[in-house]
């Protein structure tokens, strides 16, 4: 029954498969624009990390941000690893620029970088790496932000 079930799936998969041209583009179902998804996957994920990162500084002394758990470190290397693959979610066709598609493309693939430094950071639990690096994306988000949301924020 097994094999019927496994040969049938693959016969299916390849009767699909065959019924597409090579040209087409990837099956994508977009759900949301750009706006939706800097709202509700790119952003908080940024938050995350700069929420995690330096100090805070009061009359009454300093309060470092680094983690101190391993659940505080899981968290922020969740976030870096949104941050990560949003750059490649941000090179999808409903989400490119009508203009400077080729910047846009450098600013994406920018931000992929720098949050895997962040994940390394993580893994290390670096607290100094970690700062460096949430001022990395900052500059990366503002320099993209500059060219293609002005006046959005």
């Amino acid at each position: 029954m097994a094999g019927r079930i496994v040969g049938g799936f693959a016969a299916a998969l390849l009767l699909v498969s065959c019924t597409q041209d090579a040209g087409d583009e990837l099956p994508v179902q977009p759900v949301g624009d750009l706006h939706d998804t800097m709202t509700w996957v790119l952003d908080p994920a940024a938050d995350v990390i700069w929420g995690s990162t330096g100090w805070i500084i009061t009359a009454q002394g300093a309060q470092d941000l680094t983690p101190t758990t391993e659940e505080g470190w899981d968290k922020v290397r969740h976030s870096a690893w949104v941050v990560a693959e949003s750059g490649n979610l941000l090179l999808m066709p409903h989400l490119l620029p009508e203009s400077d598609a080729e910047a846009w493309v450098e600013f994406a693939r920018g931000m992929t970088r720098v949050a895997q430094q962040a994940l390394a950071a993580v893994d290390a639990q670096d607290s100094d790496a970690l700062f460096e690096t949430g001022g990395n994306l900052y500059n990366v988000c503002l320099a993209c932000h500059q060219v293609y949301a002005r006046g959005e924020e």
